[in-house]
């Protein structure tokens, strides 16, 4: 799967994988993503970790439940700028409808708040097109941990 072209300055690190789009390959991407970050530097438990893997885990389930073409796979890009402390993931499938933010949910709803929580924790997600059918959905996400306070 190719992804729209993004500039990646010199302190971004980049990992791509693809995966079979079902339950199994949604939990892969994210145990994956968390691994990958760790190897960045963003250890597992943090904040940030944990963050990624929510909107990780949140665009995967979309991209199995909605996204989901037979016999096509999801690809998941992340993208690491140590300068800006910025991951990108991006989550691209070949099912050409594109993600809508439900405003309303019942209380009670098992589903329909995936995007709202991307929403509430990344700087920003949307819908770009790629070569070939489908769409990437993006989100991005400030990964530097707040400073604890100091003494007094």
């Amino acid at each position: 799967m190719t992804f729209p072209l993004k500039q990646v300055g010199s302190t971004a690190s980049v990992f791509t994988q693809c995966f079979a789009a079902t339950g199994s390959g949604a939990r892969q991407a994210r145990r994956l993503a968390t691994y990958q970050l760790a190897t960045w530097g963003i250890p597992y438990g943090s904040n940030a970790s944990e963050t990624v893997a929510l909107v990780v885990g949140e665009l995967a389930a979309n991209a199995v439940l909605h996204g989901r073409v037979p016999d096509t796979d999801f690809a998941l890009r992340l993208a690491y700028d140590r300068a800006t402390g910025v991951v990108r993931v991006e989550v691209a499938d070949a099912h050409p409808a594109r993600p809508v933010c439900a405003p309303t949910t019942t209380g009670d709803a098992e589903n329909g708040r995936g995007l709202l929580l991307i929403s509430s924790v990344a700087a920003c997600w949307g819908v770009a097109e790629r070569s070939g059918p489908g769409k990437v959905v993006f989100a991005e996400m400030d990964t530097r941990e707040e400073e604890a306070p100091g003494p007094g």
